[in-house]
């Protein structure tokens, strides 16, 4: 295989691309998206192991601008942090264009903490402080991330001490001087946006400050603050920060300076919200393990938690493939979802005549309370603009000036 190094927007109508030999070969797929696959690959000369992003032209048609800000962005800022991803080489072939980094192959950070044999506060706020860090880093260099999420913080290597990494900066911009570069663009994990993004106001850096409170709260308890059974709901709830440290159960084990910790940054002014440098002065942040007393183990009440919302998740996308496939079939009017399905096992169904599954023939009411989840996401009112294969929304796929 042999690639040509991307030209330069000013060069480009000169000068053709430099054919080389390619330098990697890829193996295993790691994950995917809508237009790009994620791969294991070796460099053939030193033998180092990489992740290769690997990005289908003609699905991207159109759309090379994203590529372009994506390798900007990494261009920035790959070497200068720890907990970043680092982008080691770029290059393209007749029919993809190839972003190499890092392999991170410690896994995500939730699978990780549901791993572990304990977890307590302090270890909540070792991973918040070293993401806030990083995130501090991007802003003082002009980079505003704008997907943050649990899984998009992944570890180096598997060790115990193994490096926390920020990755997949698709959705990130460059905002050299934001008094004149104010970005309009919905996008974003709805779950994660901040209100000044569903606003359209415009928006900066303290949309990530926003989500660094989200993935807090999500560390401590196992879910997220505003979590509810609608996208209309949801989005209802972020707009005015409906969310409480509530059921008192979850939360005994908590302390009143975490809890402070995610109020102030889930401020719903993003004037009045704290800068990430300034997030990282908080005494949640600050307090070394030793200082903070006996600490209870999170580990039960977020497993469990987490767990719960997992599999009501799976069920109801289980309960929308059925639904699909009878549509596409036929056999039934299913409601219409505006999100792509995740992958769902197979499940035995009953429908009404409305074409809900209902609680009959063994299904059970567990079943019918999940297919009334499903048919309130899908009900037909879109709140949301349409997400990709990982979740996220991309809408206005434009440069933004």
């Amino acid at each position: 295989m042999s690639y040509t190094t991307p030209p330069s927007s000013s060069s480009a109508s000169r000068t053709p691309p430099k054919v080389q030999p390619c330098h990697y070969k890829t193996g295993k797929t790691l994950g995917a998206g809508s237009y790009s696959v994620v791969k294991e690959c070796v460099h053939i000369d030193t033998g180092r192991y990489y992740a290769a992003k690997v990005i289908n032209k003609r699905l991207m048609a159109g759309r090379e601008h994203m590529v372009r800000n994506e390798i900007a962005v990494l261009k920035r800022v790959s070497m200068g942090h720890r907990n970043i991803l680092t982008l080691v080489d770029y290059f393209e072939t007749q029919n993809n264009l190839y972003l190499v980094t890092d392999l991170a192959l410690g896994g995500e950070l939730f699978d990780r903490i549901c791993r572990k044999g304990n977890y307590y506060e302090s270890d909540a706020a070792s991973l918040i402080l070293a993401t806030l860090s990083a995130v501090a880093y991007l802003h003082a260099h002009g980079i505003v991330h704008r997907d943050l999420k649990p899984e998009n913080l992944l570890f180096r290597t598997p060790e115990d001490n193994a490096d926390l990494l920020i990755a997949d900066f698709g959705l990130s911009r460059i905002m050299d001087d934001e008094h004149f570069h104010v970005l309009t663009t919905t996008c974003g994990t709805p779950g994660y946006m901040a209100p000044e993004i569903f606003k359209k106001a415009g928006h900066g850096k303290p949309v990530d400050v926003w989500a660094i409170g989200v993935i807090t709260y999500f560390l401590l308890c196992g879910y997220t603050p505003f979590d509810r059974d609608s996208n209309l709901e949801e989005m209802q709830a972020i707009l005015i920060a409906d969310y409480r440290f509530e059921p008192p159960a979850f939360w005994r084990g908590v302390s009143d300076s975490a809890k402070d910790f995610v109020s102030r940054c889930l401020t719903v002014d993003p004037s009045a919200r704290p800068t990430a440098q300034e997030a990282l002065a908080h005494p949640f942040l600050a307090a070394r393990p030793e200082e903070q007393g006996e600490q209870s183990d999170l580990l039960p009440t977020v497993r469990k938690n987490f767990n719960a919302r997992r599999t009501l998740h799976a069920a109801i996308d289980t309960v929308r493939a059925i639904n699909k496939l009878r549509e596409g079939s036929g056999h039934m009017d299913g409601a219409r979802s505006g999100e792509p399905e995740r992958a769902g096992a197979g499940s035995k169904d009953n429908s009404s005549s409305d074409g809900t599954p209902d609680s009959g023939a063994g299904a059970g009411p567990a079943l019918a309370a999940i297919a009334r989840k499903a048919a309130l996401h899908d009900s037909g009112v879109e709140t949301y603009p349409p997400r990709d294969a990982e979740g996220d929304v991309r809408m206005n796929e434009e440069p933004e000036p």
